[in-house]
C-alpha cells in the first residue's frame, strides 16, 4: 500500500477518534450548560444510604427524578446507584449530610440530561445549604478565569423516604460537579495520576492563576504534592501538568462555620488570606495573571451582586472582601509583601497541607 494512502487512512482514523471525543464531550456537557438550578429528587432507602458513613461505604439503589424546565415540566426518572464519599464532610460529627457519588448506567440515561455521565459528585449541605450556594459561586468565579476548571450545576434536592424525618426530606441546595475526565477531555487533555509532583514542576501560568485564585477566596486547604483538592491534567503523560482546583468549602469567602485553617499556618480564621504558591522573586512573572484577574473583575462582582440566592448582608461583606483583594494585587508594595511570603524562611509559606481528614 502506498505510504501516502496509509497516511490518509491514519489521518481519517484520528479524525474519527477526535470527532467521537468531541461528540461525547458535547453530550456530557448538557448537564452543565445552564446556570439555573436543576430540581432533582432522590427516592428509595435514602436514610440507610445517609447512615452508611464508614470507611468502606457501599452503593445503594436509588431513583433519581429530575425536572428540566428548559425542555419540559415532565419529570424524568433514572435508576442509579449512590454511595457516600468524602473525608471531612463524610463524618457525622462534622456534617448533617454527607457528600454523595451518583453512579449512572449508560443504558438508562440515553436521551436524558444525564446522558454520557458516569460517576457524578453531589455536594450536600454540611451545616446549612447557604454555604453550598456560596461554594457553588466559587466554581463560577474560576470558570471565568480559565476553561481548565470544573463546571458545577446548582441543584434543588428533595429526599423521599418514609423513614426520613420531615426536616431532612425538605428541599435544599446541592452541587453537581463535572467529572474530572470530562474536564480533561473538554480541554483536549487527559487526567494524570503522576505522583510526587511539586508545584514548580507544573505549568507556571496555570499554577499561578490557581494560587492567586485560592488567595482571592481565602482558601488554604490545598496542595499539589499531596494532591489535596487539586487535579492534574496534561496533553499526554510526558507533558508538563496543569493544576485544576476544586472543593472550596473551607474558603474564607464561603465562611462555613466548620471551616478552620490548618494549625500549622498560624492563621486566626479562613477570612485571613495567605498566599501559598512557591517562592518567586521576580514580580513581573505575576503580571499576566494579575491582568487576567483585572479583566474578570466586573464579572466577579456581578456573580455576587446579581445572585438571587444570597442574603444581602453576605453580598455586602463579600464585595468588600473582593475590594481588599483588588487593592492588594494592584498595589506594588502590597502584592510583593503578600505574594513573596513563601520566600520568607521564617514564615509558613512552605507548609504543605496533607488534608483535613478528621
Amino acid at each position: 500500500m502506498p505510504r501516502s494512502h496509509t497516511a490518509s487512512i491514519n489521518q481519517f482514523i484520528l479524525l474519527l477518534v477526535f470527532a467521537g471525543i468531541q461528540s461525547y464531550t458535547c453530550r456530557a456537557q448538557k448537564l452543565f450548560e445552564r446556570d439555573s438550578p436543576l430540581k432533582i429528587q432522590l427516592s428509595g432507602q435514602v436514610e440507610v444510604l445517609l447512615q452508611d458513613r464508614g470507611e468502606d461505604t457501599q452503593y445503594h439503589e436509588i431513583q433519581l427524578t429530575y425536572t428540566d424546565s428548559s425542555v419540559s415540566n415532565q419529570p424524568v426518572s433514572i435508576p442509579i446507584q449512590v454511595r457516600v464519599r468524602g473525608n471531612f464532610r463524610r463524618l457525622k460529627s462534622n456534617c448533617d449530610f454527607p457528600p454523595l457519588l451518583l453512579n449512572f448506567s449508560g443504558t438508562t440515561t440515553k436521551g436524558t440530561l444525564f446522558e454520557s455521565q458516569n460517576k457524578v459528585k453531589l455536594v450536600m449541605p454540611c451545616q446549612g445549604d447557604k454555604y453550598v450556594v456560596r461554594e457553588y459561586l466559587t466554581y463560577q468565579l474560576y470558570n471565568r478565569l480559565t476553561p481548565k476548571s470544573f463546571k458545577a450545576r446548582l441543584v434543588s434536592v428533595e429526599l423521599q423516604d418514609p423513614n426520613l424525618k420531615p426536616k431532612r426530606a425538605a428541599f435544599f441546595y446541592g452541587i453537581l460537579l463535572e467529572e474530572e475526565e470530562q474536564v480533561a477531555e473538554r480541554n483536549g487533555m487527559i487526567m494524570l495520576e503522576r505522583q510526587l509532583v511539586r508545584p514548580e514542576q507544573t505549568q507556571k501560568e496555570d499554577f499561578l492563576t490557581m494560587a492567586v485564585f485560592e488567595y482571592l477566596i481565602g482558601n488554604t486547604d490545598w496542595s499539589v504534592q499531596y494532591r489535596q483538592n487539586v487535579k492534574l491534567i496534561a496533553k499526554d503523560t510526558l507533558s508538563i501538568p496543569i493544576t485544576v482546583p476544586y472543593d472550596f468549602d473551607h474558603a474564607g469567602i464561603v465562611s462555613a462555620p466548620y471551616a478552620l485553617p490548618a494549625f500549622e499556618l498560624g492563621l486566626n480564621s479562613t477570612r485571613e488570606r495567605r498566599y501559598r504558591g512557591y517562592c518567586i522573586q521576580d514580580m513581573k512573572q505575576f503580571e499576566p495573571v494579575v491582568a487576567k484577574f483585572n479583566e474578570a473583575r466586573d464579572d466577579f462582582y456581578r456573580i455576587y451582586s446579581e445572585c438571587p440566592y444570597l442574603e444581602l448582608g453576605y453580598v455586602k461583606t463579600t464585595l468588600k472582601y473582593l475590594d481588599d483583594f483588588y487593592k492588594t494585587i494592584n498595589d506594588p508594595k502590597r502584592i510583593k509583601y503578600q505574594f513573596q511570603y513563601p520566600c520568607d524562611p521564617s514564615g509558613t509559606g512552605n507548609v504543605v497541607i496533607k488534608g483535613l481528614k478528621q
